[in-house]
């Protein structure tokens, strides 16, 4: 059982950190001013009870024992643990919580005799008051607090949001082959953070990268040029050779070969991304038919909408020719081919593209067949997809069959489709992003 799992952004998880660091902070401030500020207070008022109490008693000594000024003698609500101090020669004043009420003030001083003189008072409504002010400046200003940290939050969280979004959007350009891309110029800013480690290392890893597939490249190409002459001359002596079947084996091995060697030198330049499209303005419908036809007479051609495009019909003729070839060694007929604007679709009746390659794209040396009779290697639709993108088009691979249907396996045949673009290609070559959705690979041959 999969455990769900909570996706949150990074602006939001700070933001909530700060606001709960700020709440707890103003929280205990706030109740530390709070007691503090009625501890203070509370004192104040002791004090001023026991001045009180000392005018009262002076009062009290110089006039004949009248008491006055709101003293008791001997007042039986005095606290027995403040009359038993007052008793002991003490002067005492306390404070008496009641429940909801204000407190009392007490205080206490003996006068002789085993008499006890008494003020008692009430916290003043005044005082009330102010710890009623400062607890409304407290909320406020707790609030204001959490507020303003909530919002502190959303910006530090938001900038370094925006900075890890522009560097996951230029590592994703980088993973589609756009290497110019530097993660650490896209995500700008004068600040210096992890963010910037982050980037430099992505930076440094496609370098990395860039500079093990080019000399991968380059090995490729060399071989490959390497291999052309013995492989031109290995065809010539074969030609030399008596007519038999042994000779037709020859002939045949060797001009795979050298088919082999002419791909691999092609793909080698495609993967440089120096190829230009040498353009020209052409209606594609009568272009794609002469083609066809000339290829194989038993494809069937549609042109449901004639249009003119500006493309390289080398290039163009290439593509056709692998998907064609591609159609005819695994697929099943008859081979349909439709034109309809800048769209050619090639269908066969086949088993289908396999899953894995639809998923995987088109792959080098991976045919899709369970044997490895000799027949394809691998490079025709990689070829096919590099050209299109020379073309600034766009190459997808699909089946017939819809997913989940009975012929899902691979009776409906498979479907590739070259996109044209609507303008031509610049002269550094254009690649217009693949829209979601679209099927981005193929299998076979």
């Amino acid at each position: 059982m999969r455990r769900p799992v909570l996706r949150t952004g990074v602006r939001w998880k700070i933001s909530i950190a700060i606001t709960a660091v700020g709440a707890l902070t103003v929280m205990a401030l706030s109740l530390v001013v709070h007691n503090a500020a009625r501890v203070s207070m509370l004192d104040n008022a002791r004090e001023v009870q026991m001045e009180r109490l000392n005018f009262a008693q002076n009062y009290y000594e110089t006039s004949n024992k009248r008491v006055r000024f709101g003293t008791k003698l001997n007042d039986p609500a005095l606290p027995a643990a403040l009359k038993s101090k007052a008793l002991q020669g003490r002067k005492v004043s306390s404070v008496q919580e009641r429940g909801s009420g204000p407190p009392d003030i007490w205080a206490a001083v003996p006068v002789g005799n085993g008499d006890v003189l008494s003020l008692h008072s009430t916290f003043t409504d005044r005082s009330s008051n102010v710890m009623a002010d400062l607890d409304r400046a407290l909320v406020i200003g707790s609030v204001a607090v959490v507020f303003g940290g909530c919002a502190l939050g959303i910006l530090i969280g938001g900038q370094i949001s925006r900075r890890l979004r522009k560097a996951a959007d230029a590592a994703g350009k980088v993973a589609e082959g756009n290497t110019d891309v530097r993660v650490r110029d896209a995500i700008g800013g004068v600040v210096r953070d992890e963010t910037d480690e982050l980037a430099r290392a992505v930076d440094a890893l496609t370098d990395a990268l860039q500079e093990r597939i080019e000399a991968e490249r380059r090995v490729t190409a060399d071989i490959a040029h390497e291999l052309r002459t013995p492989v031109t001359g290995l065809l010539t002596a074969a030609e030399l050779l008596p007519p038999g079947r042994p000779t037709e084996l020859v002939r045949n091995r060797a001009q795979a070969m050298r088919t082999l060697v002419e791909d691999v030198l092609e793909v080698a330049r495609l993967d440089s991304a120096s190829e230009r499209a040498e353009l020209q303005d052409i209606a594609l419908g009568e272009f794609v038919s002469r083609r066809v036809t000339a290829f194989d007479p038993a494809v069937r051609v549609r042109v449901v909408h004639e249009s003119w495009v500006s493309t390289d019909p080398r290039r163009l003729e290439r593509i056709l020719g692998n998907l064609l070839g591609n159609a005819a060694k695994h697929g099943g007929g008859p081979v349909e081919v439709t034109v309809e604007g800048r769209v050619v679709r090639v269908r066969d009746h086949g088993a289908g593209f396999p899953e894995a390659l639809l998923r995987d794209g088109p792959s080098r040396f991976r045919t899709g067949s369970s044997d490895r009779s000799g027949n394809g290697h691998g490079l025709g639709l990689t070829i096919a997809a590099g050209q299109a993108r020379v073309l600034g088009a766009r190459l997808t691979f699909r089946n017939a069959a819809p997913e989940g249907s009975p012929n899902a396996a691979g009776t409906g045949g498979a479907i590739a489709v070259l996109w044209l673009p609507e303008h031509a290609p610049t002269n550094t070559g254009s690649f217009p992003a693949q829209p979601p959705g679209a099927g981005a690979g193929a299998g076979r041959v």
